[in-house]
């Protein structure tokens, strides 16, 4: 996996997450903010998907699971969609913090994910 891409990733789910928890718990609903934050985390999850799929080819392969790797990956796609319809559906200032629960859970399987790239896991 390319590194930088992975900090960049590491780095928008933290402070998308961070900024929802906040905004959450100060009795906010949902803002095109927290929104907008959870979906750049999404478009580059999805980025990270077509790296995955091209970077074998190019002969770097996942050095431990792939099925780890791929299940972190499709969990990781997934919950922040379900976390910005859950937020439009209802509106609330508990769908912000779980926003926030959900980009900074993104976050950590995206550092688990580039362990099992690049790290050999036993």
């Amino acid at each position: 996996m390319i590194l930088w891409f992975t900090i960049v990733q590491l780095v928008v789910a933290v402070v998308a997450g961070l900024l929802a928890v906040v905004l959450g718990l100060a009795g906010r609903r949902p803002s095109d903010l927290s929104v907008g934050a959870l979906a750049l985390v999404e478009l580059l999850l999805i980025g990270q998907v077509v790296i995955a799929i091209v970077a074998p080819f190019t002969g770097n392969p996942p050095t431990g699971s792939v099925l780890e790797f791929w299940t972190y990956l499709v969990s990781a796609v997934l919950l922040p969609a379900a976390g910005v319809a859950w937020a439009l559906i209802e509106r609330s200032r508990w769908s912000t913090v779980i926003m926030g629960v959900v980009a900074l859970s993104v976050a950590v399987m995206v550092w688990r994910m580039q362990v099992i790239w690049t790290i050999q896991v036993a």
